[in-house]
């Protein structure tokens, strides 16, 4: 049997897609309205890639180390970024037990970014359930919790572990 040379183009019906190709088109859409109306809040400076960071810093605060450890990407790459969100406002440091250990922080404007993102993600979750009707919705939601089980992705779910795949620099793409 001969491989064709060339991929030809298909119609697309989305109804037919693969379940894995319409979750990831799902959440890439709904991360651009995320960001459209972080913009209108007033954090439109925020970028997808942010939120990577971000999550590793809620519970407490970090070294660069750690979080570089966390997010499998470079310490270079985490450094270059929290410089980005401190200029910007959303990050602080302070100093660690040892005074030679700088710590990373989310600032007053850091936790009212991710204020403002749990408010916008509860809306759209609601425009969802609205639209597919709260049986289908939680039907929805149980297939892909089943799907992500399959996968092997609840444990870096809940670990906050969620591989970066790309946006920052040095990530080079799953890890972990």
């Amino acid at each position: 049997m001969q491989v064709p040379l060339v991929a030809p183009a298909f119609a697309i019906d989305v109804q037919q897609l693969p379940i894995t190709h319409l979750a990831h088109f799902v959440g890439v859409f709904a991360n651009q309205r995320v960001l459209a109306e972080m913009k209108v809040a007033g954090f439109g400076d925020l970028r997808e890639a942010h939120g990577f960071l971000i999550q590793h810093l809620l519970a407490e605060p970090r070294r660069v180390g750690e979080l570089s450890k966390l997010m499998g990407v470079t310490q270079q790459a985490v450094s270059k970024t929290v410089a980005e969100l401190t200029r910007a406002g959303y990050l602080e440091t302070q100093v660690g037990d040892d005074a030679r250990v700088r710590l990373v922080r989310l600032s007053e404007r850091g936790h009212a970014s991710v204020l403002a993102s749990r408010r916008i993600r509860e809306r759209l979750e609601r425009r969802l359930v609205a639209k597919l009707g709260a049986k289908r919705a939680r039907a929805l939601q149980s297939a892909l919790g089943d799907a992500l089980a399959e996968l092997g992705g609840v444990a870096a779910v809940k670990g906050r572990r969620v591989p970066l795949t790309a946006g920052l620099p040095g990530a080079s793409g799953p890890v972990k």
